[in-house]
């Protein structure tokens, strides 16, 4: 008996969000994701029960936190970390064929989305584990005095909690993708980095751009000297005055969407109704943004296994050297993303490390984010149904085909074949780059430029879906042609 049929009674009764039986109107969509958004911001808003207020809890994720939807302190205290986590192993899995899951089988379907949730339970509980019991979450021993439990018991009412703000966010997510528009882990990003970057621009207590700059024309702020010195420019264009972040945060906006529009297009006919046409776009971002936050999250992994490490054992120093709970040296130093310019631009004080040293660590986090970026993008349009074979059956039983090719799926996919790998594994690479580029230079508020790239291309897309939708709702004619 294979592992399938030993799993399928588990799998099968995994609890699943009813896929609507009929088309669901624009409008009913955007208000189910518009719902669950703002239910998001609430469960933000909810801190966990038996982990004091007063002092600072260990911020396990730090930068990775927008990225990931993560509030410290909250029911959303490991954000879509578990959900992205499943998903790479489950990339993992099908791209070396040991699943042995064909998707377009319906109960291989039922199989892997099963998988897939009791992977992200198995995730959150793994996550939920150090984050209760190595000491970034301390218990309250005042609440465990009240309530006349062992701290231990407390200790376990937390780890609930965690788990259950996990399994929310993962069914808050099915939500949105079966009855919304988009999905809930983009919709979720953009929630986290879009609060970041407008406190960046307008938060007056916490170096807010538009204040800082009122205060600048008005006296209040500013170097010791001219604004014209060499103090002065850098305050102006490293420091307080955020130039060089304002630069960058414009031009992943600029660069993201023309990245975005950037496309070859296939012409595309109606075998049957006569003027109907239509072009199949290949974008240079073919698989998106998505597979960035993959790599990414293997990132944020390593570096929680360090943090956990570093908490629990003595780690030797080739392995790792942490000072205020950030590598300062050895694996995980090397293998930390760059998230900003003070950890590269090692002729200011801010930076510890040897040139050499902090160039082997922007080597790697390129090397990581350019190759992980291209392997992960071919992974995610295998699984996704977005490879030159299943392209070519979705245009085939749209009853259109590619004028002056025979009608078969076999020369359209050859057709495919010609642009889909080669653009994905480009995308893939590109997005890789851009992130850490502007991870180099730094942007507005407390996002990174990977969250913020994240953010303005899933935006992006989410236009384009809005936009699609609302043409269907004019035209039903072509939601039937097109099978939505």
């Amino acid at each position: 008996m294979g592992w399938k049929e030993a799993a399928e009674p588990v799998l099968t009764r995994m609890p699943v969000v009813r896929r609507p039986r009929s088309h669901v109107p624009f409008k009913r969509k955007l208000l189910w994701s518009g719902g669950i958004l703002m239910l998001y911001f609430f469960l933000t808003n909810i801190v966990l029960w038996g982990v004091p207020r007063e002092g600072e809890q260990a911020d396990v994720f730090g930068q990775f936190g927008s990225i990931l939807a993560v509030e410290q302190g909250t029911l959303m205290q490991v954000g879509i970390a578990p959900i992205v986590t499943a998903s790479i192993v489950l990339q993992l899995l099908g791209g070396a064929n040991l699943l042995g899951l064909d998707t377009n089988d319906p109960r291989d379907q039922v199989l892997y989305q099963g998988l897939q949730k009791l992977l992200v339970v198995v995730m959150t509980v793994l996550m939920a584990v150090p984050l209760v019991w190595a000491g970034f979450l301390q218990a309250s021993q005042g609440v465990a005095t009240q309530l006349g439990i062992p701290l231990e018991g407390l200790r376990v009412i937390i780890f609930a909690q965690i788990v259950l703000g996990g399994i929310l966010i993962l069914y808050m997510d099915e939500i949105v993708s079966k009855w919304g528009v988009g999905s809930g882990v983009g919709l979720f990003i953009i929630a986290g980095v879009s609060q970041k970057l407008v406190a960046g621009f307008i938060s007056p207590g916490e170096g807010g751009f538009f204040p800082t700059w009122v205060n600048i024309a008005l006296g209040r702020e500013g170097p010791t000297g001219s604004l014209a010195s060499g103090s002065g420019l850098d305050f102006l264009i490293f420091g307080d005055g955020q130039i060089l972040a304002l630069i960058t945060t414009v031009l992943i906006f600029a660069i993201v969407v023309y990245a975005e529009s950037v496309r070859v297009e296939i012409p595309l006919s109606h075998s049957r109704v006569k003027g109907a046409r239509g072009r199949f776009p290949v974008k240079l971002i073919y698989a998106s943004v998505l597979p960035m936050i993959l790599v990414r999250a293997l990132q944020a992994n390593v570096q929680f296994i360090g943090r956990i490490l570093d908490r629990t054992t003595e780690m030797p120093a080739w392995l790792g050297v942490y000072s205020d709970g950030q590598p300062t040296a050895g694996f995980f130093y090397y293998t930390a993303p760059i998230y900003s310019p003070d950890d590269w631009m090692w002729w200011t004080e801010a930076v510890a490390q040897a040139p050499a040293d902090i160039m082997i660590r922007v080597s790697v986090d390129l090397f990581v984010m350019v190759v992980g970026g291209a392997i992960f993008a071919i992974f995610w349009v295998e699984t996704t149904n977005m490879g030159p074979e299943a392209t070519a059956k979705q245009i085939q039983n749209s009853g259109m085909q590619i004028p002056g090719f025979r009608q078969n799926v076999g020369v359209v996919e050859k057709v495919m074949e010609r642009y889909i790998p080669q653009v994905t594994v480009i995308g893939g690479a590109l997005v890789g780059v851009l992130a850490v580029g502007a991870n180099m230079l730094g942007t507005i508020g407390e996002v990174t430029g990977t969250g913020l790239l994240l953010t303005v291309s899933i935006t992006y897309k989410l236009y384009e879906e809005i936009a699609e939708e609302q043409l269907m709702e004019m035209h039903p004619m072509m939601r039937d042609m097109f099978g939505k």
